[in-house]
C-alpha cells in the first residue's frame, strides 16, 4: 500500500507475566489492539473507530520479564469505511519475531455505530487529520 510505519516499543514488566514467567499473550495482543487502534484514528482523523477484525494470530516465540518488544505496524488499505493495518512483534534485543498479525480491521462509525466513510486514501505521518476533523 504505502511506505507507511509506525514503531512502538514496550518493556516486559513482573506485571505483564503469566505463571510461567513469560508474557502473558493476552497483554502482548492488548498491546497490539490498542496501538493499532491509535494507528486508524491518526490515519482516519477521527476517534470514531472500532476494531471489526483481526485475522489468524501467529505467536512466534516467547518473551520474557525484561524484553523490549517492537511493534511494527503498516497499513495494508484503506476501505471506504475501514483501514487494515498488519503488525508484526518483534524482540528488539534477540531480533526474534515474537507475533504475526496480517490483517487487522478497523471500520469508522458514526455515534449509533453505524459504519461511516472516512473519505482516506493515503497515509499520513502525523496527526494533524486528528487536529483539522474537528
Amino acid at each position: 500500500m504505502s511506505d507507511y510505519r509506525y514503531l512502538v516499543r514496550k518493556w516486559v514488566k513482573p506485571e505483564d507475566l503469566n505463571q510461567h514467567g513469560a508474557l502473558f499473550g493476552g497483554r502482548l495482543l492488548q498491546w497490539v489492539d490498542e496501538e493499532a487502534a491509535i494507528v486508524a484514528v491518526t490515519q482516519l482523523g477521527t476517534i470514531d473507530v472500532v476494531t471489526r477484525h483481526m485475522s489468524e494470530i501467529g505467536f512466534s516465540a516467547r518473551a520474557d520479564r525484561g524484553d523490549l518488544l517492537e511493534l511494527e505496524y503498516r497499513i495494508v488499505a484503506f476501505g471506504r469505511t475501514s483501514i487494515t493495518l498488519s503488525c508484526r512483534v518483534e524482540n528488539a534485543v534477540t531480533g526474534h519475531e515474537v507475533l504475526t498479525l496480517d490483517r487487522i480491521v478497523f471500520v469508522a462509525v458514526d455515534a449509533a455505530g453505524v459504519p461511516v466513510a472516512h473519505g482516506r486514501t493515503e497515509a499520513t505521518s502525523g496527526t494533524e487529520r486528528l487536529r483539522t476533523a474537528g
